[in-house]
């Protein structure tokens, strides 16, 4: 199943997202930070990487109800948001 760019586009952007948090995280452990500070960047960029892989789940499954022959993709899309769960 091939998703469309325009729906996948908040996708892309918390990706972005935790990709600068990611980066924030490495940059605190290199220069030694708080604990807690560390760990609470690391949850958010974990929580933004979550919602992306849910918001990509989201966006196939009404694709895929959109379609006549769905059940194949279903069950495909069933097994990859267990994945994320």
């Amino acid at each position: 199943m091939q998703l469309d760019a325009d729906d996948v586009k908040p996708a892309i952007n918390r990706l972005k997202r935790a990709q600068g948090q990611l980066n924030a995280v490495i940059r605190m452990l290199e220069e030694g930070a708080d604990c807690k500070a560390v760990v609470t960047q690391l949850a958010a960029a974990s929580k933004a990487v979550d919602r992306a892989g849910f918001s990509l789940i989201a966006t196939g499954l009404e694709q895929c109800l959109a379609q006549e022959d769905s059940a194949a993709d279903r069950a495909e899309l069933e097994k990859l948001f267990m994945s994320l769960a």
